[in-house]
């Protein structure tokens, strides 16, 4: 289940509630709570309220309200919108319909602190496409570039299919694609060694000598598929990837090359960095 439902608690059992919603279980469970709050965090409420309400035809002294959404979503939504501290959204399945069910009722505090959550660190680094693809869902822009940003650090065609993609327009998904084959594509022409580029063994021993050291062409290689399935600099400038691509050149002396050109190394990371990572 996303959420337990949960038990009548005396913050929605007050005894002057003035309003009764009641959720959508095979249980029904009554909230009971105040007009005021409604009202202020909710313009949907507080058009409703101001018609004409229809009289009660039961025996309660408080109007009843039934509303579509079951308890499990109601209990969490109403405590962001109480002056009460913020329940926990541990993932992004109890993410989603809350945020479905505050859109729905226009509750904008509540939409902008579960903005605030889909894109915390947790989320961002377990499940960025997921990220991306809520919000791109609800429009909401500023989260979505940075979703993207977090993207490139996957395989995106690789990461498995989630509901969340049935959401998006086929624009939306197709600018992260092209956000992943644009940025690899410039990375890739980056990748060019300088002509003082030397290995003192391999090719430094010859005067004039023009081809790079061994160690650069295997990391050029290995860099360039990296950079065409995730384009950042995270792997590829790691000291294990560097020390696999001096091994395999066969050179002795490569891994000291690399490590005197770590200036060269550190400006070509610098530059790949700079590149546009957002859609």
């Amino acid at each position: 289940m996303i959420f337990s439902t949960p038990s009548p608690d005396s913050i929605f059992n007050a005894p002057d509630a003035d309003i009764i919603l009641r959720s959508d279980d095979a249980r029904r469970i009554d909230f009971r709570v105040h007009r005021c709050i409604l009202v202020t965090g909710s313009p949907f409420f507080r058009t409703m309220f101001s018609l004409p309400q229809p009289k009660c035809t039961t025996d309660e002294a408080v109007p009843v309200l039934e509303v579509a959404e079951p308890s499990a979503i109601l209990d969490p939504l109403l405590r962001f919108l109480y002056p009460v501290p913020d329940p926990e959204v541990l993932n992004l399945d109890a993410l989603v319909p809350l945020m479905c069910t505050a859109v729905k009722y226009d509750m904008t505090g509540v939409i902008d602190r579960l903005r605030a959550l889909l894109v915390s660190p947790a989320f961002l680094e377990t499940a960025p496409v997921r990220v991306f693809a809520i919000a791109s869902r609800f429009d909401l822009e500023e989260e979505a570039k940075l979703a993207s940003k977090h993207t490139l650090r996957v395989r995106i065609l690789d990461m498995p299919l989630c509901d969340d993609l049935r959401h998006i327009s086929a624009y939306a998904y197709h600018q992260l694609l092209d956000l992943h084959r644009r940025r690899g594509e410039a990375a890739r022409e980056a990748l060019c060694a300088p002509p003082e580029l030397r290995c003192m063994q391999c090719n430094g021993s010859c005067y004039g000598a023009i081809a790079p050291p061994k160690w650069w062409g295997d990391f050029a290689v290995r860099a360039g598929e990296e950079l065409r399935s995730r384009p950042t600099t995270d792997v590829i400038f790691s000291l294990k990837f560097l020390m696999e691509c001096a091994h395999a050149s066969g050179c002795p002396r490569c891994a000291g090359s690399i490590l005197e050109s770590f200036i060269f190394l550190d400006g070509l990371k610098a530059k790949i960095d700079a590149l546009p990572s957002t859609i």
